[in-house]
Formats: structure tokens, C-alpha cells, sequence
């Protein structure tokens, strides 16, 4: 199948397009007053099936995820498979969970898939954008920046070009997400390894800051054989893995303290995983693939 192109479209991994949002008066090289150096990071990872064009769409998974955001209240949510009003549903039920708490401020940002076919953004069956996105709780708020794009690595006998996300909350962490290619292991490691060593890197340095950064996505790859995760992950970085193909990844600022499978009651085909970080007092020094101890008995698939 041939390449559909539009210049509006394909970005490459580093010529990215940035929004940068400032609010209050602080500046970008203000350190939060509630840095996770000394706070925990909670970091949640969904996958929706929320585009009702694949098997596992149930229309119930939105709802279900704001019950665990509510009951979670994380810092950091990722989403895949979700259409662009997903995430401004989960943008406001975050925003409620935190205003009873009070402090700090949510924000949100969505990047929709390609779509070869079209030119144009892959469309969800009611319409909207389809892709993911990122909730973002942040305890004082300076600013943030927010980039996203496509890969340049694509399946090209799949119309669906896979997508990456990171929002920068200013002086204090980077959140990212991503949902890789299903049709072709060795198309996802391509993406995971253009993720982690070069786009990641793009925007730390183009933002001028090397602030702990949190990744959680739907990676399509295991910890085994050829498609093996460790393959694309840098050394330094710490991961944690729903049993399956979800994980949530860190730099070696941080360590995993706790973490948690989430029952989505059959809502999606994938169960919700919470990881707690926190500040690390050295860095690690390789990643480490991780069968969690939640899982009983162990998931065959890890290893």
C-alpha cells in the first residue's frame, strides 16, 4: 500500500510540534515548591478500547476509568485507545477528585493517530479523533509544555500510525504515553527505541530541563525472544509491567515503591496498572523487567 502524505501530517521525531502554556508568574526554571524529589508520583495506565471499531469496545470503559481515577486519584493518567472527548471527560473527573483535596492543577493533552488512509487523523466510529492522551495533576503550576507526534517508523500495511505524547510540567516532571504498533514486533521496538533514546531526549533538551520523566503505555511487546523490551529501553531507566504488554516506565530519578493491577470489570481488555515512584537516592544503574508480585498466581507471560 502506498503512502499517503500531507504536510500538515508527518512530523519527524524531533521536528516536533510544541505548545507551550504558562500560568501565574513563575518562570520555567522555577522548581516546584512540591517537587516529587520529595513527593510521590502516581502513575496510572489505561488502555480504553474506547475507538468502537475494534472487538473489545464495550462503551463502558470511560465511565469505569473515572471510578478508579476517582478512587486512585493519581498524578499521572495515560491513556490509549481513547477519542478526544475521553479525555476531557477523565480531565474533569481528575480535576473534582483533586479540588476535594485541594492544591495544584489538572491538565490534559491528546494526540490523535495517523491515518494513511485520509491524510488526516485516524477517527474513532462516532467521529471524533482517536489516539492518546495524558491527565495530568500538577501540585503548583508554573507552566507546562506539551509535544507530541507520529513516528517515523510505521507499518505500512496498517492505516493506523502509531503516536507518542509528552507533556512537561515545568521545574518538576515529564509524562508521556504511547500506544505501539500491534501488527509487526519489530516495528514497536523500533518505536519503543525512537521513544526512549531519541525523542524523549528531543524534548528534554529542547526544554532545557532534565526533570524525572514517567512513561505508560500500551507497548505491544514482552520481556522475552526477539520482541523483548529490554531491547529499547536505555540503561538507567526502571519499569513495571501489568503481566501482559502495558507498562510504566522511569528515569533512574525515581523508583518504583508500590504498584498495583486494576480490575476494569471487563469494560477493556486490559486491566488498569498503578505505579507509585519515588525520588531514587542513586540512580539505577540498567532497567529491570519486572513480574509483578499482585499477580497470583504469577501471569504466564511474564518471565
Amino acid at each position: 500500500m502506498s503512502r499517503s502524505w500531507h504536510p500538515g501530517l508527518r512530523r519527524s521525531a524531533i521536528a516536533l510540534v510544541c505548545l507551550a502554556v504558562t500560568a501565574g508568574v513563575m518562570g520555567s526554571s522555577t522548581t516546584s515548591a512540591n517537587s516529587i524529589a520529595t513527593t510521590p508520583i502516581r502513575v496510572l495506565q489505561m488502555n480504553l478500547c474506547d475507538s468502537g471499531i475494534a472487538g473489545c469496545y464495550t462503551g463502558r470503559s470511560v465511565a469505569e476509568a473515572a471510578s478508579v481515577i476517582r478512587a486512585a486519584k493519581p498524578d499521572v493518567v495515560t491513556l490509549n485507545e481513547v477519542c478526544r472527548p475521553d479525555v476531557a471527560t477523565l480531565d474533569q473527573t481528575l480535576t473534582s477528585a483533586v479540588d476535594a483535596d485541594g492544591g495544584g492543577v489538572v491538565v490534559s493533552a491528546f494526540q490523535a493517530a495517523g491515518d494513511r488512509q485520509t491524510a488526516d487523523s485516524y477517527r474513532c466510529r462516532n467521529g471524533q479523533p482517536y489516539g492518546i492522551g495524558l491527565v495530568v495533576h500538577i501540585p503548583a503550576h508554573p507552566g507546562y509544555t506539551v509535544s507530541g507526534g507520529l513516528y517515523p517508523t510505521q507499518d505500512l500495511d496498517d492505516p493506523e500510525e502509531r503516536a507518542w505524547l509528552c507533556l512537561y510540567a515545568i521545574g518538576d516532571f515529564y509524562a508521556c504515553t504511547t500506544h505501539l504498533a500491534d501488527t509487526s514486533r519489530s516495528i514497536a521496538l523500533a518505536q519503543c527505541a525512537d521513544l526512549l533514546r531519541t525523542i524523549i531526549p528531543a524534548v528534554r533538551e529542547r526544554n532545557r530541563a532534565a526533570a524525572p520523566a514517567v512513561i505508560g503505555g500500551d507497548f505491544n511487546l514482552g520481556t522475552s525472544g526477539q520482541a523483548n523490551i529490554a531491547a529499547c529501553v536505555p540503561a538507567g531507566y526502571v519499569w513495571r509491567r501489568d503481566g501482559g504488554v502495558q507498562y510504566v516506565l522511569a528515569t533512574a530519578d525515581l523508583v518504583p515503591a508500590s504498584e498495583h493491577a486494576i480490575a476494569m470489570h471487563g469494560t477493556t481488555d486490559h486491566p488498569g496498572l498503578l505505579v507509585v515512584f519515588t525520588a531514587s537516592a542513586a540512580p539505577a544503574v540498567a532497567a529491570g523487567s519486572h513480574c509483578p508480585t499482585f499477580l497470583t498466581p504469577p501471569s504466564s507471560r511474564c518471565p
